[in-house]
């Protein structure tokens, strides 16, 4: 018995990609055991921070870096920081009592992860009509729309990263720079490819959000905050446990500036978005290991993974992998309601599977979290269930 069945938990197979309510993904072995080393040991967490901080510049170029318990937590940390940079009485206003509370982003950009601004007590200025999503026209917000929004209250601009985000990133940098305002990315699940760990940055943005446990392969609960050295340092400032004499305490140098607070703020409203050790050392680890693995060939173990996959299916019309950064294995059922029929049976036998094209009428396989055992029984389900050698 498993040690998941043992806890009346039963285990699935995850074809659905590193989706956060499916677990996320597949940890490689040095990633566990580097996990494992750290739990044997104690260190202090401002060092661990600053190790990670290293790490982070080196793969993202960023001025410095944090490890958060996930992307919504970067996300909400670094609207902290916009909100307070190192003013202490607003770090211990958010997020209730700030001068700063406004966030500005376009309407088509707004989405569910967006909250995790809300809860750093910032309400969200939307702009723009997206008609090009509402089939009414074609237009969509644009940098002057930004510009006109910014306000005394104004701490930054959101913009979440899509390969059809607009307006383009680079001039909302120009008129956010232009009134002096930073600029935060989301872009949690925006890696392969590895070009983007540092694009973003290249463009002008003060704070990228990374997920740690996507494409990635670090813990589930990881994430990562890159960018401008005042801003991450005080986002750091603000999820550190300083329960300690100020004395004691001292920004490690990779957070160090110049107008830094000399007084140690209490306890901010990061600490419920704290990274453990072994979160951080298994980030390090498997950043390093994304770096280092290419886009190339990480596409081709993944296009390797889908062939295995679909050998059960032969030649059924209808059936096709995707080129890509992430190749994903596509099925194409007579109609929405055959797929959403499918992909029902399949849960049935605990298999997930991507719902994000069932209105096409199309079943979609993604790779990322499949283990080896899970490929011989995924492809026979998919030839069961889907009966597409029948058709």
């Amino acid at each position: 018995m498993s040690l998941y069945e043992s806890l009346g938990v039963t285990p699935i197979i995850n074809a659905a990609g590193t989706n956060t309510r499916l677990s996320g993904g597949m940890m490689h072995p040095d990633i566990r055991a580097a996990m494992a080393e750290a739990a044997d040991w104690c260190v202090e967490m401002h060092d661990l921070q600053a190790a990670a901080s290293r790490a982070i510049t080196e793969a993202t170029g960023a001025e410095a870096g944090i490890v958060t318990s996930g992307a919504a937590a970067a996300l909400t940390l670094g609207a902290a920081a916009c909100v307070a940079r190192f003013d202490v009485a607003q770090m211990h206003g958010v997020p209730i009592r700030t001068d700063r509370d406004q966030f500005v982003m376009a309407r088509s950009h707004r989405n569910m992860y967006d909250r995790a601004v809300q809860s750093a007590g910032c309400w969200i200025e939307e702009v723009g009509i997206p008609d090009r999503f509402s089939g009414a026209g074609i237009r969509d917000a644009d940098a002057e729309d930004f510009a006109s929004a910014f306000g005394a209250r104004t701490a930054g601009v959101l913009w979440v990263a899509q390969p059809w985000a607009e307006p383009a990133l680079a001039d909302v940098v120009r008129v956010a720079h232009d009134a002096g305002l930073p600029v935060m990315v989301d872009a949690a699940a925006q890696l392969p490819p590895r070009a983007n760990l540092r694009r973003f940055l290249d463009a002008g943005a003060d704070l990228v959000c990374f997920s740690g446990g996507k494409a990635i392969g670090g813990p589930q609960a990881s994430g990562i905050l890159a960018g401008r050295r005042d801003l991450v340092a005080s986002a750091l400032l603000q999820m550190l446990d300083l329960d300690l004499p100020p004395a004691q305490f001292a920004l490690p140098p990779e957070f160090a500036c110049d107008d830094a607070p000399k007084q140690l703020p209490r306890h901010g409203i990061g600490r419920a978005c704290k990274a453990g050790k072994e979160e951080i050392v298994g980030l390090i680890v498997a950043l390093r290991r994304f770096v280092a693995e290419g886009d190339a060939p990480q596409a081709a173990r993944l296009r390797a993974v889908l062939d295995r996959v679909r050998a059960p299916l032969g030649n059924a019309p209808g059936v096709s992998i995707t080129e890509g950064p992430v190749p994903l294995l596509l099925l194409a059922m007579g109609s929405p309601a055959e797929a959403r029929a499918a992909e029902a049976a399949l849960r049935a036998r605990h298999i997930h599977i991507g719902q994000g094209r069932l209105r096409d009428g199309v079943l979609v396989v993604n790779p990322l979290a499949l283990a080896e055992r899970d490929i011989a029984p995924l492809g026979q389900a998919l030839r069961q269930v889907c009966g597409l050698l029948d058709r």
